[in-house]
């Protein structure tokens, strides 16, 4: 059992630390609970191309830790962690404090890597947080700014030129949300939208190639090229450098160049070098665990999402799987303090959601049934703004949205589906939103009711399914 000197210490407020820092506060944990994250916000990764293009704003998906965690029972520190000693059981941070802990939860995530592509880390922007999201902005609305100014048209075409590092699944996402957002920005300065370029350059011929959404790889094909301006496609090219005026590549053994005013880097990520150092089992730098989420010779230690693995039942590194980890290491550090053994973790996969435009997606429910366009999107963005850790911030975000998507708010100018109306697209659309944005509502605000009165149509099995609640 623990001392109640020593608290349990989680490094990291991402999905899987935040949430086990949360649902420890909701389980009336008996010991204290302190959260240590370098950054004041938390940023939801899934919807960061909504915070880029106004779609979502920053206090719905880019929310103050100091707001998600108020009410809670959780000591949050801003602090950078220096060492992790887990001999001596401490943990000390750059400002100089040191925490000795009883339970430790490492839940740091992981870093963006250019793979010591020269100029990378200069002219590249990465996209995994939500400052890196508003940056990205800022910096295509200065371009766009210039562009317009600009009389020679190879500049302007250098300035108005987009490229995507890699094909995984941020990329393809970011490609989308761009070729039909900047057209759209540009539109809006009085400058031509089809003179924007975005582009997508991977080092292989094949998209999502390995990843958990490999299979709507034809889906997401013929997305990009329906854009407001088609995804350019530059595959086979291996990165050799980046510069401030585009990315140099090889090419069938020739080294090219493909100017570019704007470098998003979405190739790859690397274990976080902090764990890297600890003297434990490692699997290219994630830290092997057992099915309980513990690490086999410091049972006191628990680790989770991108910076672990279980060899025997390997998940991806995705928001759902984190989020799920969170809670199940809450309960195991419950049961410890009860002195009960801790249970293996149970992840249940319930399929993938993608974004592939302004107002469209693919949700792929259980690998079973996949839901296109607005639908899709519904779907989307209405299942992760469950995920929102503070069941107060949810009612409010997800209020706002469906009062957004109802009156057509953001709503950009997408390419008609043959046939369509506006006049129909608007009603599809608003019907789709009140049919599932509602239920999701009311199970927020009355989740005891909702339970009781729809139990006999199936939907609260269905929406506990696709978006469980906490």
């Amino acid at each position: 059992m623990q001392q109640a000197s020593h608290p349990t210490v989680i490094l990291g407020a991402g999905f899987a630390g935040l949430f086990t820092a949360l649902h420890l506060s909701q389980q009336n944990y008996s010991y204290p609970i302190i959260l240590i994250e370098q950054r004041d916000r938390f940023s939801f990764k899934p919807l960061l191309y909504e915070l880029l293009s106004g779609e979502l704003h920053s206090k719905q998906v880019y929310p103050r830790y100091q707001e998600l965690l108020a009410g809670s029972k959780v000591k949050f520190v801003q602090d950078t962690v220096q060492s992790i000693d887990i001999h001596q059981q401490r943990v000390d941070t750059v400002s100089g404090q040191a925490f000795h802990y009883s339970n430790l939860v490492l839940a740091l995530g992981s870093k963006t890597t250019y793979f010591a592509t020269p100029g990378a880390a200069e002219y590249a922007m990465p996209f995994t947080s939500g400052e890196q999201a508003i940056a990205l902005r800022q910096h295509l609305r200065r371009k766009l700014y210039q562009a317009i100014q600009t009389p020679d048209s190879e500049h302007r075409r250098l300035l108005l030129t987009v490229a995507i590092i890699g094909a995984g699944p941020a990329g393809i996402e970011l490609a989308c949300t761009l070729a039909d957002l900047l057209p759209i920005w540009y539109d809006e300065l009085g400058g031509d939208g089809s003179e924007i370029h975005v582009v997508l350059v991977n080092r292989s011929r094949e998209i999502l190639k390995g990843d958990v959404n490999s299979h709507l790889r034809c889906t997401v094909e013929r997305a990009m090229k329906n854009r407001l301006i088609p995804v350019d496609f530059l595959f086979d090219a291996a990165v050799t450098k980046i510069t401030s005026e585009g990315v140099e590549y090889r090419r069938q053994e020739q080294i090219q160049m493909l100017p570019a005013g704007t470098i998003a880097w979405t190739a790859g990520t690397a274990p976080n070098p902090l764990l890297m150092e600890l003297p434990v089992s490692q699997n290219r730098g994630r830290l092997l665990v057992k099915p309980t989420l513990q690490l086999s010779n410091f049972p006191e230690i628990f680790a989770a999402g991108d910076c672990a693995m279980d060899s025997d039942h390997p998940q991806p590194p995705t928001a759902q799987v984190a989020y799920q980890q969170g809670i199940a290491i809450a309960q195991n550090l419950q049961r410890i303090s009860q002195n009960k053994p801790t249970v293996p973790v149970q992840v249940q996969l319930r399929g993938t959601l993608m974004k592939l435009g302004l107002n469209e997606g693919v949700a792929n429910l259980f690998n079973k049934v996949q839901i296109k366009g607005q639908a899709g999107h519904l779907i989307r963005e209405g299942t992760y703004l469950q995920l929102l850790p503070n069941s107060t911030h949810n009612l409010k975000v997800t209020t706002e949205w469906l009062t957004d998507e109802l009156f057509q708010r953001h709503r950009a100018a997408t390419p008609m589906q043959l046939g369509q109306t506006p006049w129909l697209s608007g009603v599809a659309t608003t019907a789709a939103a009140l049919i599932f944005a509602t239920p999701l509502v009311w199970r927020v605000a009355q989740p005891t009711q909702f339970q009781q009165n729809l139990s006999w149509t199936g939907v609260p099995t269905l929406l506990n399914h696709l978006t469980p609640r906490r």
